[in-house]
């Protein structure tokens, strides 16, 4: 595996539970090409983080509190769009492993098998590979023999940057406010919601926040 010029791979950990950082560091602290660099409870510590620290990977939980993990993972990618990204949560794969990766993610673990699969992963995304699961490989099998979009969710036929803008908008923000943190102009912003509301079929933003509630977007 190319280690980056044989230097240690830099890791910025973002969870919000000590007890599972704690049992992430020991995971990591037995791999000789790793090294943990800082460590962030919530979203926007992280993005402070990036701006200052310098890493070659996140290992982002998406369920931390304050800025959903869509939100996070977008400002990531405008940010620092060669950092790599490795998603640890507690949803399974066939949840949200599929979006996250279409949204720039590297790889996406579970939780509830971060003990036997985060050390790969982790080698996988650093190589510059993507990791995928099981079940994330079954899905894009599926996807690609049926070829069609009959089975995806609502919400699965956006874009990233549509999705983040739908989770923005469940959790209350006005338009203006969206603007303001995404750095658009506020007609591009309605535009975004109007083209959302098209896709998933809905009539408002009342809707929107239903939706997102239901499946659990708000992560």
């Amino acid at each position: 595996m190319d280690k980056m010029n044989n230097k240690k791979i830099r890791i910025i950990i973002a969870e919000d539970h000590s007890v599972v950082r704690r049992g992430i560091r020991d995971i990591i602290s037995e791999i000789d090409e790793f090294t943990i660099v800082n460590e962030a409870k919530d979203g926007n510590e992280l993005l402070e983080m990036i701006k200052t620290n310098e890493a070659d990977m996140i290992l982002l939980d998406i369920g931390m509190p304050g800025r959903s993990g869509w939100d996070v993972m977008m400002h990531i990618r405008m940010e620092k769009p060669l950092l790599k990204v490795l998603v640890l949560s507690v949803y399974p794969e066939s949840e949200y492993a599929l979006q996250f990766i279409k949204a720039g993610a590297s790889g996406y673990v579970c939780k509830a098998s971060a003990s036997s699969d985060l050390v790969q992963a982790l080698r996988v995304v650093a190589s510059g590979k993507k990791y995928f699961g099981p079940a994330l490989t079954e899905q894009l099998a599926r996807q690609l023999t049926d070829g069609d979009e009959a089975d995806q969710l609502p919400h699965e036929q956006l874009s990233p940057r549509e999705l983040q803008i739908l989770c923005l908008i469940a959790s209350g923000k006005t338009v203006r406010e969206i603007a303001e943190e995404l750095f658009l102009s506020i007609p591009t912003v309605n535009t975004h919601r109007a083209r959302i509301l098209t896709k998933m079929n809905l009539k408002n933003s009342v809707q929107l926040a239903h939706y997102a509630f239901v499946h659990k977007l708000y992560v």
